[in-house]
């Protein structure tokens, strides 16, 4: 498996923390569930360092050719991610939990 992880960092763009979290609730996540080879993607904030992101799992690197839905995130921020890292992952486990996925809340 293969994973990427894409940071912004927001100090020079017009959205926050707050306007990206909400276009993933009107909008953001539900094309991102029928990409082929995609196992998670997450999107993940930090508001001490004013930064949006996101990390992808992926059981193959995607094909250059495969389409992927509109990168909105990096229109709406007005710039390519700061920092993006893809690297090998070794192994992954899910543990045993009790709360629902997220994505079921922004859906």
């Amino acid at each position: 498996m293969k994973a990427t992880i894409a940071w912004w960092d927001l100090s020079h763009s017009t959205q926050t923390i707050d306007s990206l979290r909400e276009y993933l609730r009107s909008e953001g996540v539900k094309p991102w569930a029928d990409v082929p080879g995609l196992r998670l993607k997450f999107w993940i904030a930090d508001r001490a360092g004013n930064r949006w992101g996101a990390v992808m799992l992926w059981e193959t690197v995607p094909a250059p050719d495969q389409p992927l839905p509109p990168h909105k995130a990096a229109e709406l921020i007005g710039y390519p991610p700061t920092e993006r890292i893809r690297f090998d992952v070794e192994a992954c486990v899910e543990g045993i939990f009790a709360e629902p996925s997220l994505s079921l809340e922004l859906s």
